[in-house]
């Protein structure tokens, strides 16, 4: 008896879920561009750990600026946490990719912004592996940092170059794609 009453309870659970009303529409809200969110959210992030290990050889000898104070880490654990939290707003659906009226920076060598909304449409799931790559690559350098790892924190930086050098030979600049890059 037991079990004949857990069946229909599932069957009954089951047909309630089946009528249920579809999700509603998305309450989320997009306002920068993609570029807007490279440039002033990716872009100075990314910077922030590119810069935040300098070795620098000279006629002095060698200087290394690395983070060394509480406050240091905690400064870069900000924006590393600001770059893998954008990889979200990447990700949202309806989001154009420039301003109307942007143009390249470099024509002949960036696309334009249709083509490069062309690109984005046509491969979407493209499009989301390469901001998971930039969302895995952060939580990379998140690890680095929490470790206070110098050494981890400079392969996790080159990491987070390589990957955002892919996305962009596939849809700012994938003229300058060599045979060989392609495999990188």
């Amino acid at each position: 008896m037991r079990r004949g009453a857990l069946v229909l309870c599932l069957a009954a659970a089951s047909a309630a879920c089946a009528d249920e009303a579809p999700p509603p529409p998305s309450e989320f809200r997009t306002t920068a561009a993609i570029e807007e969110v490279m440039r002033y959210i990716v872009d100075p992030a990314a910077d922030a750990v590119w810069d935040a290990v300098v070795i620098e050889v000279g006629p002095l000898g060698t200087i290394e600026r690395v983070p060394t104070s509480d406050e240091d880490w905690a400064t870069l654990r900000r924006h590393a946490m600001t770059l893998v939290e954008a990889t979200n707003l990447l990700l949202m659906e309806g989001r154009r990719v420039a301003v109307p009226g942007s143009r390249s920076e470099m024509p002949g060598v960036d696309l334009e912004p249709e083509e490069i909304e062309a690109l984005l449409s046509a491969d979407r799931p493209a499009w989301n592996q390469f901001v998971g790559a930039l969302h895995e690559s952060g939580l990379v350098v998140l690890d680095a940092i929490d470790r206070r790892d110098v050494d981890a924190l400079l392969v996790a930086g080159d990491q987070l170059d390589l990957t955002c050098e892919n996305c962009h030979l596939r849809y700012w600049y994938p003229g300058l794609a060599s045979p060989d890059s392609a495999t990188n």
